[in-house]
């Protein structure tokens, strides 16, 4: 069975051989055929490079514990600085520098500088500015009384908005002087010896025994704080003590009590409150 399987494969090939011989296109044809039916060998892909080892991996951040917020801490607020005391002279300066107004420095004595009776920025009192319908005035005062600066100072302002508009309201006439009297003296409330010391003793009182209103070259009309005379110098001196009351922290007259009962008299005493007042 070898010898014809043997023999049958020479036959064929001399076929083949002799059909070459005679027929050249047609196996030149055959292997062309061949060759594009044969399967163009597979590309490869270029050669996997060598593993590169890894990169360390990072350890996973610990997760955050939540802590308590704290508020920034602000920083301290600066100190207030304490209030200057006022320059020697300051007020009497103020004061001076108004036109009408007539003062001037009481001079260096042992009562103004007494303990008890210390009067700071002592002044002579003359005359104080007011207005006038024709222009600036003034009020006197007589005698001239020894004053602190700020009692010279808040009378100058209730002479200005209070007396002279009570005056020309009530009696149709200008405000020209009063009549005053205890000043600074360094005394005792009533001159009673166990009472506390007086407004008075500091310069920060005043009494006032009676108003003068009108020009003097045609007589001035005088109203005593203790003998008015009639209803309407009544109503004024009633008027006047109301004012007082709001501008002053003391208002004392006749019928408080016996010490007061011939005057008026307007301190500036330091109270609790600045709406604290004493009226009588």
């Amino acid at each position: 069975m070898r010898a014809q399987l043997v023999r049958r494969t020479g036959v064929a090939l001399t076929l083949i051989a002799a059909t070459s011989l005679l027929f050249p296109e047609i196996t030149i044809a055959i292997a062309r055929e061949g060759a594009q039916a044969r399967p163009a060998p597979a590309t490869l892909p270029p050669p996997r490079p060598a593993k590169l080892p890894s990169p360390p991996v990072a350890p996973a951040a610990p997760n955050p514990v939540p802590q308590a917020s704290v508020a920034p801490r602000s920083s301290p607020a600066p100190a207030v600085p304490a209030t200057a005391p006022a320059k020697a002279g300051s007020c009497l300066s103020a004061l001076a520098a108004i036109s009408g107004n007539k003062l001037r420095a009481a001079p260096p004595s042992a009562s103004l500088t007494a303990e008890g009776c210390r009067v700071v920025e002592p002044v002579i009192v003359e005359a104080l500015a007011v207005r006038r319908p024709d222009g600036a005035g003034s009020i006197k005062l007589v005698p001239p009384p020894t004053l602190s600066c700020d009692m010279a100072r808040a009378l100058s302002a209730w002479f200005d908005s209070a007396l002279v508009p009570l005056a020309r309201g009530a009696l149709d006439k200008e405000l020209a002087s009063l009549r005053v009297g205890g000043g600074h003296e360094c005394r005792r409330r009533n001159r009673q010896a166990q009472t506390p010391m007086s407004e008075h003793a500091t310069g920060r009182a005043l009494d006032i025994f009676a108003f003068q209103l009108g020009e003097e070259r045609q007589g001035r009309l005088e109203i005593s704080v203790e003998k008015p005379q009639g209803l309407v110098q009544t109503r004024f001196l009633d008027a006047v003590r109301q004012s007082a009351c709001g501008a002053f922290m003391t208002a004392l007259g006749p019928g408080s009590d016996a010490a007061h009962a011939n005057h008026l008299h307007v301190d500036i005493q330091q109270r609790r409150t600045n709406s604290s007042r004493f009226c009588q």
